[in-house]
């Protein structure tokens, strides 16, 4: 089996070194991106099996990048894990909003993670093989084994 591609957005260099040391020891293949700038165009290049996103940036905040994710195309249903240092009650309809069911508070624990991230790929594979009746909406997995999103128009 193919390592699981994720790609974790934050500007804390050390966090991502740290997060992308422990993806490595899990078996995960982590794509770091301190840049939001560039997190899109990362996301869409690197068609990722799961997305850690910081809610919390200086530049653009985690929910604009997550919209904007969602949004693109070719990234769709690509499960989003949100991280942060601090979440409220009123996060809970933004999490909504834009898909987000599982969020990890920092700091965390490397098995936290990997049980986030393994349960977003459990839960999409779930709906990737599933028998769906319009197929014009399904997704399947490529030769890679990345997830391959084929959009409709609305």
């Amino acid at each position: 089996m193919q390592n699981r591609k994720v790609v974790i957005i934050d500007e804390d260099a050390r966090f991502l070194s740290v997060t992308k040391k422990i993806l490595i020891m899990g078996g995960y293949d982590p794509v770091v991106v301190n840049d939001v700038s560039l997190a899109l165009d990362t996301v869409i290049k690197e068609k990722p099996d799961v997305i850690l996103v910081e809610l919390v940036m200086s530049r653009k905040n985690g929910f604009e990048l997550i919209d904007g994710i969602n949004r693109a195309c070719a990234s769709r249903r690509i499960p989003i894990i949100a991280m942060s240092t601090f979440f409220k009650a009123e996060f809970n309809w933004l999490f909504d909003l834009c898909g987000i069911k599982r969020w990890l508070k920092k700091p965390f624990q490397p098995l936290d993670v990997m049980w986030a991230i393994e349960n977003e790929i459990a839960e999409v594979g779930d709906y990737l093989f599933r028998d769906t009746q319009d197929k014009s909406q399904a997704h399947s997995r490529n030769q890679s084994g990345q997830v391959d999103c084929f959009c409709t128009p609305s």
